[in-house]
């Protein structure tokens, strides 16, 4: 791995919808997530994370498809985490504690793999780039330690109130022979017609250095932040697209600048407050550079 990040920053992070639904709630029928006391669009950080594993799947792959050398994924669909883990004790040569019946051969493993505890957290981390970037707890049946990821996510909330439409949807095929009769079947799809989210996010560098979070991986990261939707599409999600990043890069590793203060010069409004927004061009941003500390430096991605 390449040096690990020693710099501490922040993101802003403007995302929209258009005709999908971004992150339904299984609570709810799938609707899209709401805040019910002020009707403003919820996109959790568990879904965010999730589209940017997908991406690092994705492009960190050889030519025989298999996971670049640093870039695996621990949480990914269908996975047994424990098997993951092994992978860790199998390279140090480890038994694992709790596959074996002997008492004294059991308290052996156990200690040998206390004695190893950082080197197989250390493992996880070199081999899994989510955990490098997001942490894990790894403290299972066969344990690997926990990790306190540096790179968090906030709750993505919409910059004005959304109003979900619930579409009835046709099919003109059946399932069953019994139903032949039947011309069609009904459901029902939950969309958003337009919404514009804003997500705030936070990259820590005494955890980086933790981890062995480095710039590449830091530029992997944005790379994803930008990206992630393109390889995500399906007709519930609607078109969506990452529209700005906005970085806040400070000087030294413990910052220079309240996080909230950052965030807070970054504004969004409506070009015309009289009309439903429809599309990206109804919003402008404004960053008030005067607002930043003069120690960090406003970087805009896209």
């Amino acid at each position: 791995m390449n040096n690990s990040v020693d710099k501490r920053y922040e993101f802003v992070l403007l995302f929209d919808v258009e005709n999908g639904n971004p992150n339904g709630d299984p609570d709810a029928g799938n609707m899209p997530r709401i805040d019910p006391e002020t009707n403003l669009g919820l996109v959790t950080d568990v879904c965010l994370k999730r589209k940017v594993r997908n991406y690092v799947s994705l492009v960190k792959r050889d030519e025989n498809g298999l996971p670049s050398p640093g870039y695996d994924i621990y949480v990914r669909e269908g996975a047994v985490l424990n098997n993951a883990h092994k992978l860790a004790y199998e390279h140090y040569g480890l038994t694992i504690p709790a596959t074996v019946k002997e008492k004294a051969q059991k308290d052996e493993a156990e200690k040998k793999a206390r004695e190893k505890a950082g080197e197989l957290t250390k493992f996880m981390c070199d081999t899994f780039y989510d955990i490098r970037a997001f942490g894990a707890v790894m403290t299972t049946e066969v344990n690997c330690g926990q990790v306190r990821g540096p790179v968090q996510f906030n709750f993505a909330r919409s910059i004005d109130a959304i109003v979900p439409q619930e579409i009835s949807i046709t099919r003109m095929a059946v399932t069953n022979e019994r139903d032949i009769e039947k011309e069609r079947t009904m459901g029902r799809k939950h969309v958003v017609p337009y919404a514009l989210y804003r997500v705030e996010g936070y990259v820590s560098a005494p955890l980086a250095k933790r981890t062995g979070f480095s710039y590449a991986d830091l530029e992997l990261l944005w790379e994803a932040l930008e990206n992630m939707f393109e390889h995500d599409r399906s007709a519930a999600r609607g078109k969506m697209a990452s529209r700005k990043l906005i970085v806040f890069e400070h000087s030294t590793a413990l910052g220079n600048a309240h996080a909230h203060d950052l965030f807070e010069s970054v504004r969004v409004k409506r070009q015309d407050p009289t009309k439903p927004a429809r599309s990206y061009a109804d919003y402008m941003v404004e960053i008030d550079r005067e607002a930043v500390h003069q120690t960090v430096t406003v970087i805009e991605r896209i």
